[in-house]
């Protein structure tokens, strides 16, 4: 019978394992002497980073921690794919939700008495 709910939780840790192997694979690729080594490259990184984080994090075991290491090496890319141009820094997120007026399109609307209710 097929643990459908347990299978579940081990994507769920191995998709926040992909991003962490993901972003530490796009760091340090360059110091790879060729191109074609960096799936191996990636395969053992996920496999290693796998079983320390799921060791750490988890109460799985070391064969299950493999499973883990796999699915990240498997998802991480398309994962990252996804998410690459899509997240912004908090400057950026805050940034984006200010409007700025320039002063040539401030309409100044006078009161009875003469004054304007803007502050300049």
């Amino acid at each position: 019978m097929l643990k459908i709910e347990y299978l579940q939780e081990l994507l769920v840790v191995s998709i926040a394992l992909s991003v962490f192997t993901c972003t530490f694979i796009q760091k340090t690729k360059r110091h790879l002497p060729t191109q074609k080594l960096i799936p191996i490259y990636s395969l053992i990184v996920n496999l290693s980073i796998g079983i320390v984080f799921c060791m750490s994090f988890t109460n799985v075991t070391f064969p299950t921690s493999l499973w883990v290491g796999l699915f990240s090496f498997l998802g991480a890319d398309t994962l990252y794919k996804t998410l690459e141009g899509k997240l912004q820094s908090y400057g950026e997120i805050i940034n984006r939700n200010k409007v700025t007026i320039s002063k040539e399109n401030i309409i100044n609307k006078e009161d009875n008495n003469g004054k304007t209710n803007i502050s300049q």
